[in-house]
């Protein structure tokens, strides 16, 4: 495994971030794939024995049961001052008045309860979910740095936005010397690569770390155009994001299919290890059901890609609508 700092920080992560989203009671939340306790169980060790030390939830993946398992699990496996837990504020976990968005109430309240099912007293990194177009920003970046403050979080991050939205927040941040953002989760994969126009150029500019979700497009890049596997049967957001640019995506998978095939390697660890070569990236995350997730996830980040395979993958690419901001 190798680690890198997170954007302009001094904490360490390994080049491989586990995604929790895959842990959890699956009738508690929009995951019906989801695996409990004692199936997630050996996924979490597997990752620790192979490096990973970047994990990664939210407080509403499974009804809050993601960080529950895996809180649990890391307590039981792994050295707290060693691994680098994140997770994140913005949807709601309840129905009512203040379940959601980033208004100081719904942040004050959401980290104390994502601690307490995380059974730790902080987290490492602290997510914006989502933008919140009905609180003024400035209310977001104080209550944050409030948290920071108080010691509940480590660092601060923004996901799935716009470059000018994470600028604003930035610049809002540096203004009145609160807490800025040093990593932005983002929706990056060998499909979606609009983030190329603006916000990576906006991250590598000003160091900060890129964790890419689905970087392996909801599993599209995982397996031959046209398979199935029992996720992608009932998984509607991914449905939702990837139908309508069927065609277009279909000559990149299938590139990446004979990529895979002579290089003998599985076509994720050939999508990964592309994604890994792209700047700024610092780690992308990567969910998982199977040992085998992890263990082609950790081979990718030693696949080395030449340029010619690279040109490869990328020349079938058109543009794409912007998507995931509402996901």
């Amino acid at each position: 495994m190798e680690y890198v700092k997170l954007g302009n920080t001094g904490l360490d992560v390994s080049r491989i971030a586990l995604g929790c989203m895959s842990f959890g009671i699956g009738e508690r939340g929009d995951f019906p794939w989801a695996l409990d306790e004692e199936r997630s169980r050996p996924m979490i060790k597997k990752a620790l024995e192979l490096g990973i030390n970047f994990f990664d939830t939210a407080n509403v993946y499974s009804g809050g049961t993601s960080e529950e398992i895996t809180g649990r699990l890391l307590k039981e496996y792994a050295n707290r001052d060693e691994i680098v837990i994140a997770s994140k504020v913005f949807y709601p976990v309840r129905q009512g008045p203040n379940s959601g968005g980033l208004s100081r109430k719904a942040i004050m309240s959401e980290i104390d309860k994502t601690l307490k099912r995380l059974g730790t007293d902080y987290v490492d990194l602290y997510y914006t979910h989502r933008w919140d177009y009905n609180t003024p920003i400035e209310e977001t970046m104080e209550a944050l740095h409030d948290v920071v403050k108080a010691g509940k979080a480590r660092y601060i991050g923004g996901s799935t936005m716009y470059a000018w939205q994470f600028l604003k927040a930035n610049h809002v941040a540096e203004k009145n010397g609160w807490t800025k953002f040093i990593a932005m989760q983002n929706h990056y994969n060998l499909l979606y690569r609009e983030e190329e126009r603006e916000m990576l150029p906006l991250c590598k500019e000003d160091k900060i770390g890129v964790i890419p979700w689905s970087p392996l497009a909801a599993g599209r890049l995982a397996r031959p155009w046209g398979e199935e596997d029992e996720r992608s049967k009932v998984d509607a957001i991914g449905k939702a994001i990837y139908s309508a640019t069927a065609d277009s995506d279909r000559q990149v998978v299938e590139r990446l299919t004979e990529i895979a095939k002579k290089r003998g390697v599985p076509m994720s660890q050939i999508a990964l290890a592309w994604l890994l070569h792209k700047e700024p990236v610092t780690a992308p995350v990567v969910g998982t059901t199977e040992i085998s997730h992890i263990e082609d996830a950790v081979a990718a980040v030693s696949l080395k890609l030449t340029p010619e395979e690279i040109s490869l993958l990328e020349k079938p690419y058109v543009p794409h609508p912007v998507l995931g901001m509402t996901f």
